[in-house]
């Protein structure tokens, strides 16, 4: 599970940056929340931080929405591409494409500083940091640690500045080679060569993210269908409760082509998926993905989700990742957002919600919801009407939507 992320120097972001799955303590949703959990010999549970199944970004247009989501997405390429390449891979990828860095190009400097990353996540019974710095296509330092959940002990599993790498005791070996190309991650080489369980566990948890975004049509194209009856029943049952009535699907091998079913007077029909509107061929892209991580407990990062779905079904795919009967896996849904109707106290809580916006020297900022301020210096109420608030740009609105709404000069 996705504990936190930093990152700095990363297209229209210039400055640190963090961005927090970690739950804040208030009120809101708290059964929802997901945490890391170990058993001891003694069959005594340890329980990490708290986190949360759910974030989502608002913003206006061009404010760095995407660019937060690329900027993990881009991490998470940098490490599993090598391993795909060399069909080295432990899970199944769910990768649409590599995402390249860039530094911030509005100033004179930023340009020559390294792009850093930098993750925290559990998995198994570890939690564990990871970082990386690029420059010119180069990695100038990398270093991966970790610690026991509910520990507070950290160990290191190897660190690296240009190509000196020094291994920590979990995997200092004389037989392991500490000489790689500065272009390759040397988690990702270790992944490829060696059999080591920490880099194994490391390495399935970068695996496991999914990354998708709406915003590119090819993408309900990409459809992940199971012939197993109880996965398709599954992905029906799931359909019909967003009210898209399929009773079946079918795909043929000499077509290439995917029907869809509907059953009419005890008469089975058929329609090409092509057919479908593009609301329905988009929960039938998406559906089975999300389905899928919610079982594994993965990572799902999505750009505009919120594409050509009725707000009822977004709130619904929503609903899946909060309700702690059907994610008991520790599934996480990152993803960003243009609609309104979602942005409510009886959707999301304060610390789900996250906006990002460029400042008067053209650096994009993210902040959530739980960090406002009032005139008073209180936080936001739980009880307030977000949405509202948002429109009325009292969150740091789009200044053009702001003198909309007022009546002002936005010509």
């Amino acid at each position: 599970m996705l504990c936190q992320f930093l990152f700095q120097n990363f297209k229209s972001y210039k400055g640190e940056t963090v961005f927090d799955f970690q739950a804040a303590a208030i009120p809101e949703f708290v059964e929802s929340l997901l945490t890391c959990k170990v058993k001891t010999k003694e069959n005594k549970e340890i329980k990490g931080a708290y986190l949360l199944p759910v974030g989502v970004v608002y913003g206006p247009n061009g404010g760095g929405k995407s660019n937060l989501l690329r900027a993990l997405s881009c991490l998470i390429s940098i490490v599993v591409k090598p391993i795909y390449d060399l069909e080295k891979t432990r899970e199944s990828i769910i990768i649409q494409q590599r995402v390249n860095y860039e530094p911030f190009l509005l100033d004179e400097t930023s340009r020559e500083q390294p792009t850093e990353f930098e993750i925290f996540f559990c998995q198994g019974k570890n939690e564990y940091r990871y970082y990386l710095a690029l420059l010119n296509e180069e990695i100038v330092s990398e270093s991966l640690y970790w610690r026991a959940i509910g520990g507070r002990r950290s160990g290191t599993v190897f660190e690296r500045e240009y190509s000196k790498i020094e291994l920590g005791p979990s995997i200092s070996k004389a037989s392991i080679n500490t000489s790689v190309n500065p272009k390759m991650p040397y988690l990702s080489f270790l992944a490829i060569n060696y059999n080591i369980p920490v880099i194994a566990e490391v390495q399935r948890w970068f695996e496991s993210c999914i990354i998708r975004n709406y915003a590119n049509p090819a993408v309900n194209h990409m459809i992940m269908f199971s012939q197993n009856d109880s996965v398709k029943n599954r992905i029906i049952q799931a359909l019909n409760d967003m009210g898209i009535d399929l009773s079946g699907y079918r795909f043929d091998d000499e077509e290439k082509q995917l029907y869809t079913q509907r059953t009419v007077n005890g008469k089975v029909y058929e329609l090409k998926y092509s057919d479908e509107s593009d609301g329905t061929k988009k929960l039938i892209a998406a559906l089975p993905v999300l389905l899928l991580a919610l079982q594994e407990g993965r990572l799902v990062i999505i750009d505009e989700l919120d594409a050509k779905l009725h707000p009822k079904l977004l709130r619904y795919v929503i609903s899946l990742f909060k309700n702690p009967k059907l994610n008991t896996r520790g599934a996480q849904l990152l993803f960003t957002s243009h609609d309104m109707t979602t942005m409510r106290n009886t959707v999301f809580r304060r610390d789900e919600i996250w906006f990002a916006a460029e400042n008067s020297n053209h650096e994009s900022e993210i902040y959530s919801l739980y960090e406002i301020r009032r005139e008073d210096n209180e936080r936001v109420n739980s009880t307030a009407a977000f949405d509202k608030q948002y429109m009325e740009g009292r969150y740091g609105a789009d200044p053009y939507l702001t003198n909309m709404l007022s009546g002002g000069d936005w010509t």
